[in-house]
């Protein structure tokens, strides 16, 4: 028992039962507890397999290659059409992690399967993804800016085309753009500081 998780689970708002309960079936797996990216992280020799994570209505496992599972209770759930690799399966109480602990320590296993025999995820390349219109027009427009982004590494590239993506008003698509291009010219990702 990782005491940061110790620490993450004390200070949890919400989902507290339901936390140590998916963290008693985790370490029941034989996984390594960690903390990553501000959550339980549960590893197989230094590799991701499955974390925990709350949300308003809702807590859930994550698995990071759920793509590659089998779910034959058809109980992964994809975040977002975006999500290329990680699956979810949902609670909204700690009966249903109780009761369903066979299932979930059968799809842990088969996560760490996947794991020992190597599977990759296939991501779509960035070439797969659409460029906004609103982006594409920039583009056209300033040479600098497109050499700027073809530059951009393809993960900074995709995060930029599916944030600029995202809004479903094009004034906001454009408000978007226009904020990230200093950065862009500057060659950094959305999230680089």
């Amino acid at each position: 028992m990782n005491p940061k998780v110790d620490e993450f689970i004390s200070k949890a708002q919400s989902w507290q039962e339901e936390f140590e309960t998916l963290r008693t079936i985790m370490l029941d797996c034989q996984l390594t507890e960690e903390l990553k990216w501000g959550v339980p992280c549960y590893t197989f020799e230094k590799s991701n397999i499955v974390l925990i994570h709350g949300f308003k209505e809702y807590c859930a496992l994550l698995f990071h290659k759920g793509a590659l599972l089998k779910d034959p209770m058809g109980i992964l759930v994809q975040q977002t059409e975006n999500v290329q690799a990680a699956r979810q399966i949902r609670f909204a109480h700690v009966d249903e992690i109780v009761e369903m602990e066979p299932i979930l320590k059968t799809y842990i296993t088969e996560a760490i399967a996947v794991e020992k025999a190597g599977l990759k995820v296939d991501y779509k390349e960035t070439a797969e993804f659409t460029i906004p219109e609103e982006l594409r027009k920039k583009l056209d427009e300033n040479p600098e800016l497109k050499t700027a982004f073809e530059a951009l590494t393809p993960g900074r590239q995709r995060a930029y085309l599916l944030y600029f993506s995202t809004p479903k008003q094009s004034k906001t698509r454009v408000a978007r753009v226009e904020k990230y291009i200093p950065q862009i010219l500057n060659g950094k990702g959305l999230n680089d500081r």
